[in-house]
């Protein structure tokens, strides 16, 4: 037959408090030794059971938020990219813009880190529980087409609404066509002045015009995410070249050049270009 201990370690487990349940038995023993008070050992389970539950439910809000990897703050090599200030970014993942509903945008060419830190970003507030999602433009676009098309599109943009931090990857990366920029247009609209957005983008923002097909409307998107945002810029080169270029600059050809090419590059730059063979 079970042992009340037994059946109390069960029953922590069928109310949910697994953490108690795999610590009873030791904090039963320290008690009966003298070693904690009754009262001292039943709040020392009570404080695990509650931080293992808020964990739990900081990693659901980390899951559901739709991250593309988990990369944080202290990953981001600001010595790579210098033109991105470390204390600004660190001061964004305090999350104070948050409260003034201030979006966030990031512009700059592919592989410089926009996406990195906007992840970044929005896992920091995933930790605090603040309902965060991550999706790329085109996949958004898609929704919401699929959304107009079955005639629930108000239904799905109030869905994205709920967030109050929204982060919209890649936004220029493709030109969105007539019925795609009015339905970002609409999101944004809606969102402005209430929550958060934070945007990815590849195009200067003088650009967006192209982007989105249509002059007028596109001020009028940057109207609204302009007003109370801060905008950062990064100028560098971009991540996914930094090994290959480091491993050119060791193994002596710092141009990167293959074949030939790199000490053929070097001599142009010291201004005697190799002779070609006859």
């Amino acid at each position: 037959m079970e042992n009340n201990l037994t059946k109390l370690q069960n029953n922590l487990e069928e109310l949910g408090m697994c953490e108690s349940s795999r610590s009873i038995a030791e904090y039963l023993s320290m008690a009966s030794r003298g070693e904690k008070s009754v009262v001292d050992a039943l709040y020392e389970l009570s404080e695990i059971e509650i931080r293992a539950k808020r964990e739990r439910a900081t990693a659901g809000c980390v899951r559901q938020a739709n991250f593309p990897f988990r990369k944080e703050m202290s990953d981001f090599d600001f010595s790579f990219q210098p033109s991105v200030s470390k204390r600004e970014m660190e001061d964004l993942a305090y999350l104070g813009f948050l409260e003034k509903a201030e979006n966030v945008i990031f512009v700059g060419s592919p592989g410089v880190g926009k996406t990195h830190l906007a992840t970044a970003i929005g896992i920091a507030a995933a930790k605090q529980r603040v309902a965060t999602y991550f999706i790329a433009c085109s996949d958004l676009m898609l929704q919401l087409k699929r959304a107009r098309m079955e005639n629930h599109l108000q239904e799905r943009l109030k869905y994205f609404c709920r967030y109050r931090l929204l982060i919209i990857d890649e936004v220029g990366f493709l030109p969105l066509d007539a019925e795609s920029s009015n339905l970002f247009f609409q999101l944004i609209s809606r969102r402005y002045e209430h929550t958060s957005t934070i945007i990815t983008t590849n195009k200067p923002l003088a650009k967006w015009g192209e982007v989105f097909g249509d002059p007028v409307l596109a001020s009028a998107i940057l109207d609204r995410l302009l007003h109370h945002s801060r905008v950062v810029s990064i100028v560098g080169r971009s991540y996914r070249t930094k090994d290959i270029l480091g491993q050119a600059e060791r193994a002596g050809d710092p141009l990167g050049g293959q074949d030939g090419q790199g000490d053929e590059a070097k001599e142009t730059k010291k201004g005697t270009k190799p002779q070609a063979s006859l």
